[in-house]
């Protein structure tokens, strides 16, 4: 299932992500960072492809050719939070 960065509604994607591409609700750009497997923001440029050019403008559409759709992770990071936190609670016991 893929979801815009910005409104999180479900897209219906048949086909590869356009440059000029938007979400039909609220018309941010599809290809860019925000929608991009590589992004995270707990990196270097907030890539972890490390042969991409940088880009400043990660909500905006750009020419990356290691664009790639992200699939919504909302289940695994729920996940991982419940496992963090249990392992914190574990931790912390008395």
């Amino acid at each position: 299932m893929k979801v815009c960065h910005r409104c999180g509604k479900e897209l219906v994607i048949p086909r590869v992500v356009g440059r000029k591409d938007v979400c039909p609700d609220c018309r941010a750009d599809l290809r860019c960072c925000l929608n991009c497997t590589f992004y995270d923001d707990r990196v270097y440029n907030q890539c972890r492809e490390s042969q991409a050019e940088r880009v400043l403008e990660k909500d905006r559409s750009n020419f990356c050719d290691y664009f790639v759709y992200r699939e919504a992770d909302s289940e695994r990071k729920s996940g991982e939070k419940k496992t963090a936190r249990d392992k914190l609670e574990s931790l912390f016991r008395k």
